[in-house]
């Protein structure tokens, strides 16, 4: 979505630091302070004038006075905070008396009534107390906490400020680098110019702060979250509860306990596109709820149309949230277009997040954010690259973000009071995350290197030795691939996702994992059959009957696997993606149906795509996977019926049929001047162990490529 030309760039931003604004939203009843604490804009609203005096009057430190920074006293020591994070000796030490102890998480005065603060705040406070050195993620808390009320986090925030937003300033712009650095910058790593404000993250990147006020739709940006949370009310919370229950420990793109934090004191406090985003993924799961299943749904379809409404206005100022809006809006069961996904990359690329932050001077909690929304984008343009067979806008020589780590998630995501299964759903989230994004930087390599415009020349060109190219080029990548799957943690494989106990009703998102493993190799054996098949292919029947082989193993396991996913798989959350992975699975049986070289082999193919498509009917029925095989089914109805144009293949005699499926068994895929000198079929995942019920005249992976 293009910016309009209206849009004023020029505007001077003051960067002199300013006393806290006390204001309250127009029709806001809360009398409490409003503190954005953690990735957000450091504000307080409505603040009472006790409050306000005890925690910000108070004489500062010598160190903080010296620093020129505000001094915040801390809740449960004598010292202020920032001297607890830095481990400076504090000179309020000497003069420390209760009174200046305070309360953040104290009582608030709301609707005339005492409220006590939520727990997850008190709980979060503590855990940071006893671990400001254990993690980085600890120690970025205090960071946060000692800049309260004060504008110094506004200035080290980069892409979630309220009232500004960020422009990567690239190496071709009219801004010279070298002139850049010739600017003055204060203390927060700014420098006021007549066009907007320069912030210097470090050495090499720069960004263009600018002003939000100028840009269209922030007049009303208050109404449009008042207008979305009425179309839920009153089951704003339930569905928040629901949404990091079932969507977020699997695909971890949002601060948890920040976003709680915030919506216990104001749904205002969101972005319209990140909080309708939210309500529209947990809805999907309504059902699932045993607060929200008896009662009518909110109507799905105001919510969509705000959100498209409020997310075009929110891409001329671009923050970090406009990404995660996007990117959930993208794994509802209608969400998978490509052209969203393009203005994604251009946000994402305006915003930084292809670059290497590990160096900036932004919060550590920043940091973090920006790895995993960064690979989350990845996901979403390699992925949608291949269901959409487009070309992919990310490349690797534009790409610096590097791998994730656990250090890149929040040292803590669940309260004192959970158990310990609950904690161990949301680590087991972040591994399948993590090794999401790895399969994915494979797909990515299966892409450029088959499915390129420039590869398809590349074996074009090389006419008959096309084949064995590809065969090559395949090894390597099919090896990646084997070590992949090979590695995987014991907890995020499919066995082990099986509930203890068969009548839990906790889900796991484990199958999208596997069922993409499933489409990156049917990816690559689609490409080398389709080789194969070519006019100009020279390779012998031997090389053929091992490579369709492999081929068929594939199939089978991928057939297997979704004719094991339990009712606990396909309840929870699939990945964007998924629904055209089931449909591939049949596509590719479609095609290896089409190449059979006789009748026989092509009966086989028949026989078990009807027994795939009897699965995937099963699999939908209602309650389950509502839009999630559906889609499947019609692709594969579609593929077969094509294939009733086929012209009938030849019979093959039951002798040549031994003969071919001898070439299968043991030895014929080692020894000298085997196929393996030049392409390597390793065993695929061994998700079933047992053969499907129907296919008892076909071995399992293992034993055909012992």
């Amino acid at each position: 979505m293009a910016y309009q030309s209206s849009v004023q760039r020029t505007a001077p931003i003051a960067i002199a630091p300013k006393p806290p604004r006390f204001e309250r939203a127009s029709g806001r009843q809360d009398s409490f302070p409003r503190f954005e604490v953690g990735p957000g804009s450091m504000r307080v609203h409505g603040s009472t004038d006790s409050l306000s005096t005890s925690a910000f009057s108070t004489s500062p430190c010598q160190s903080c006075r010296l620093a020129g920074l505000r001094c915040t006293v801390s809740d449960d020591e004598d010292s202020c905070i920032r001297c607890q994070a830095t481990g400076t000796d504090c000179s309020l030490l000497s003069s420390s008396s209760p009174s200046r102890k305070r309360k953040l998480n104290g009582d608030y005065l709301r609707n005339g009534s005492v409220k006590r603060s939520s727990p997850v705040i008190s709980s979060r406070a503590r855990h940071t107390a006893s671990s400001v050195s254990s993690t980085a993620a600890s120690s970025s808390f205090l960071e946060e906490m000692a800049n309260v009320g004060g504008p110094t986090l506004l200035k080290r925030t980069l892409g979630l400020q309220s009232d500004r937003y960020s422009q990567y300033i690239g190496p071709t712009t009219d801004f010279e680098p070298s002139l850049i650095n010739l600017s003055s910058f204060d203390p927060h790593d700014e420098s006021l110019l007549s066009r907007g404000t320069l912030r210097k993250v470090s050495s090499q990147d720069t960004f263009l702060m600018l002003p939000d006020f100028n840009t269209p739709g922030h007049d009303h940006i208050i109404k449009d979250s008042d207008a979305i949370e009425s179309i839920v009310a009153p089951h704003g919370r339930q569905l928040i509860d629901l949404y990091f229950r079932v969507v977020h420990p699997s695909f971890p793109i949002i601060q948890k306990h920040v976003f709680l934090e915030k919506y216990e004191r104001s749904y205002r406090e969101f972005s319209p596109p990140i909080l309708a985003a939210v309500y529209i993924l947990a809805i999907n799961w309504w059902d699932h709820s045993e607060e929200l299943y008896h009662l009518p749904r909110p109507n799905v379809k105001e919510l969509e149309s705000l959100v498209r409404t409020t997310l075009a206005d929110a891409m001329y100022r671009p923050k970090l949230s406009t990404v995660q809006a996007g990117l959930l809006l993208s794994q509802r069961p209608e969400g998978d277009q490509w052209a969203p996904t393009a203005q994604l990359v251009a946000i994402a690329q305006e915003l930084g997040l292809h670059l290497d932050c590990t160096g900036w001077k932004i919060p550590q909690w920043e940091k973090g954010l920006r790895k995993r929304l960064a690979w989350a984008l990845y996901m979403q343009d390699k992925w949608g690259a291949l269901v959409h067979g487009r070309p992919s806008h990310l490349v690797s020589s534009n790409w610096g973000v590097l791998p994730l780590t656990t250090n890149d998630f929040p040292d803590v995501e669940w309260d004192e009071e959970d158990d310990e299964e609950e904690k161990m759903e949301i680590e087991k989230g972040r591994l399948l995350f993590m090794r999401v994004v790895q399969l994915s930087e494979i797909l990515a390599e299966i892409l450029d290197t088959f499915y390129t415009l420039q590869a398809n020349r590349t074996v074009a060109n090389a006419g008959s030795q096309g084949t064995h190219l590809i065969l090559s080029l395949a090894k390597p990548i099919q090896l990646k691939l084997k070590d992949w799957y090979g590695g995987l943690p014991t907890n995020i494989r499919i066995d082990s996702s099986y509930p203890s106990n068969p009548s839990s009703s906790r889900l796991s998102s484990v199958g999208y994992l596997h069922l993409a493993y499933f489409a990156a190799e049917i990816t690559l054996h689609r490409r080398i059959i389709r080789s194969l098949s070519s006019e100009t292919s020279s390779v012998d029947a031997y090389v053929q009957q091992i490579c369709r082989s492999a081929a068929k193993a594939r199939l089978i396991s991928a057939m297997d696997f979704v004719n094991r996913l339990t009712p606990n798989h396909l309840r929870a959350f699939w990945y964007f993606a998924s629904k055209t992975n089931f449909a591939l699975i049949g596509t590719f049986g479609s095609l290896l149906w089409a190449t059979s070289p006789g009748r026989e082999e092509a009966e086989w193919y028949r026989r078990r795509l009807g027994e795939y498509r009897w699965t995937l009917s099963v699999s939908s029925k209602p309650g389950e996977s509502k839009g999630l095989t559906e889609f499947a089914m019609t692709m594969l109805d579609i593929s077969t019926g094509l294939l009733k144009q086929l012209p009938e293949k030849p019979s093959m005699s039951r002798n040549g049929s031994q003969a071919e499926l001898a070439l299968s068994g043991p030895g014929s895929f080692s020894g000298p001047g085997s196929i393996l000198d030049n392409y390597s079929s390793f065993p695929s995942a061994d998700v079933s162990g047992i053969q499907s019920p129907q296919s008892a005249d076909y071995s399992s992976d293992d034993d055909m490529e012992d």
